[in-house]
């Protein structure tokens, strides 16, 4: 008896990722979506995204997990919350768009020298070493980062702010640093045996 061949993209289909994507707001929630394009619509950057923002969340419902956490859609969300308030369903699009960011980040999906995937990463990192930010330090980390080129016509910018004291060259730390990492440490274990479950 033959069989019918498998098409690739429905072998791509990832049920864990839809399962978790529904979980994010609600399977009963998301499926209220009635594809009314008012999310594309109201977004200022929809023109520049390669699926907007009604075709992103469909496709995640779905399970298509490669397309969604490898477009460029999520990292060009603004979170002007646009999408959110216009949308009749009330769904929270932008809450949406950051939770894929941080799934992209994880799972090792995030554009490489992407000023939004680099700054997220290098914020974490400098909270969970020091317990801080420092603004100078996640400046000067992002620009290494995702490249200096970017913002030499910014420097004169940040000068002022550091020469007028908006900005500190303190590299700044809280006490007890050691209680706050074990503490993170633990929510992020907690996280992925909720994930494995």
């Amino acid at each position: 008896m033959a069989t019918e061949p498998m098409i690739r993209i429905e072998a791509d289909r990832d049920p864990e990722f839809a399962a978790w994507f529904t979980g994010l707001v609600g399977e009963e929630k998301l499926r209220e979506c009635i594809h009314c394009g008012v999310c594309s619509g109201s977004c200022p950057l929809a023109s520049h995204m390669d699926l907007g923002p009604r075709k992103l969340m469909y496709l995640a419902r779905e399970g298509w997990a490669d397309d969604v956490l490898g477009s460029n859609t999520i990292w060009l969300c603004t979170s002007c919350y646009a999408c959110t308030v216009a949308c009749p369903q009330q769904i929270p699009v932008t809450d949406v768009m950051y939770a894929l960011k941080r799934k992209a980040i994880e799972a090792g999906k995030a554009p490489k020298r992407h000023p939004v995937a680099v700054m997220a990463k290098q914020f974490s990192r400098m909270v969970h070493r020091r317990g801080r930010m420092s603004e100078a330090y996640l400046i000067a980390g992002l620009a290494l980062r995702s490249g200096v080129h970017r913002y030499v016509g910014m420097l004169p910018m940040g000068v002022n702010a550091v020469r007028t004291g908006r900005i500190s060259l303190k590299l700044d730390r809280i006490r007890r640093r050691k209680e706050l990492t074990a503490l993170l440490d633990r929510v992020e274990r907690e996280r992925e045996e909720v994930a494995a479950s």
